[in-house]
């Protein structure tokens, strides 16, 4: 919350502020005195309104595009908006329903991960974004794990949850692996650690160690650390999954050669996979939605990208994921973000 002189803004000060930023939000242009004197419900001349907006400008709450233009709000200026303005309201009956039976037939159809993309699909097409789910494997429970020779030297892991998920990744095999080892492999690790979660496999094997190099042979005991490896997704160098959909979408509504950079800037950021596990814990600091606004973010201050997150939970409450957009700071914040909080709470009630 934006606290000080920015917080004390008289009457005049923020109807005009509200203004800019609805005008911007509207059409994305910058709002100059003359038009924004029509405007207002107090009678202001356009040189009033230029002192204000010079006012609002000192305190780093607008900017101006180019000489003479009008203003524009900054990262600074949205951030205070949302806090100080922003109505969100609830969804209309019609949203929630059509929401809830989208995810829903998913989800009686589908994987829990294909579920997941329904729900980043869904938040891309009605927010005009790019939607995103990052979610962790820590509290996955391991149904199953096979291993498939490919060729001499790669096999095929196919991973089961017990959720439904099902996740397919391709190792390097030691020389020498035979098709008994990899069958002796998948065995053990069904035997022992199936119904576990990642951080209780991971203290069984350690456990286990020795009992593993009796029962298997040098082969196959490599194959089951190269197994849990996998499934923790620690061979791969991602700690979790990331879902995005509609990265079209971002590229629908470019004015200049400076956007299109800036585009380019975020498809490099949302290829950072570590960007999103921090998200996730970020997410988890709060109970609800999280706003993250253009270079207040460290995750995507580069693009000045706006990001809108919410938590969703497993049976026993504890934050397992966390789903929202990303997109331009020129949003319709105020339908998004129960949007978003809606997908979020249906998500947690499906895993329960």
């Amino acid at each position: 919350m934006i606290e000080g002189p920015v917080a004390a803004l008289d009457e005049r000060a923020r109807e005009i502020f509200r203004h800019i930023v609805d005008n911007y939000l509207e059409t994305g242009d910058p709002t100059g005195s003359r038009s924004l004197s029509r405007q207002l419900s107090i009678a202001l001349s356009p040189a009033t309104v230029r002192n204000v907006m010079s006012d609002l400008e000192t305190l780093g709450l607008l900017y101006a595009p180019h000489v003479s233009a009008g203003r524009l709000p900054t990262d600074l200026g949205l951030r205070f908006f949302v806090d100080s303005f922003l109505e969100t309201g609830n969804l209309s009956s019609d949203e929630r329903r059509s929401i809830e039976s989208q995810v829903k037939a998913a989800s009686n159809e589908k994987t829990f991960d294909n579920v997941l993309t329904e729900a980043s699909q869904l938040l891309s097409g009605l927010s005009r974004t790019a939607g995103l789910v990052v979610t962790t494997k820590a509290d996955l429970r391991l149904k199953h794990i096979e291993f498939i020779r490919l060729e001499p030297t790669k096999a095929l892991v196919v991973i089961v949850g017990d959720n439904g998920s099902v996740e397919n990744r391709i190792i390097s095999l030691p020389a020498g692996t035979t098709a008994s080892s990899l069958i002796e492999a998948g065995n053990f690790i069904n035997a022992k650690i199936a119904g576990k979660t990642l951080g209780e496999a991971r203290e069984s094997l350690e456990s286990l160690r020795d009992d593993t190099r009796r029962e298997l042979d040098a082969l196959a005991a490599k194959m089951v650390d190269a197994g849990i490896a996998t499934w923790a997704g620690t061979s791969g160098g991602e700690p979790g999954q990331l879902i995005i959909s509609g990265h079209a979408n971002l590229l629908g509504d470019l004015a200049a050669a400076d956007d299109l950079d800036r585009i380019r800037q975020l498809f490099g950021e949302l290829e950072a996979k570590e960007n999103f596990m921090k998200l996730l814990e970020l997410a988890e600091e709060g109970d609800g939605v999280r706003i993250f606004i253009g270079s207040e973010s460290k995750l995507f201050s580069l693009s000045g990208s706006s990001v809108i997150v919410a938590p969703y939970r497993n049976n026993d409450q504890k934050v397992v994921g966390a789903l929202g957009i990303i997109g331009p700071t020129r949003l319709n914040y105020a339908r998004i973000v129960p949007m978003v909080d809606y997908t979020a709470k249906l998500i947690s009630r499906i895993l329960r």
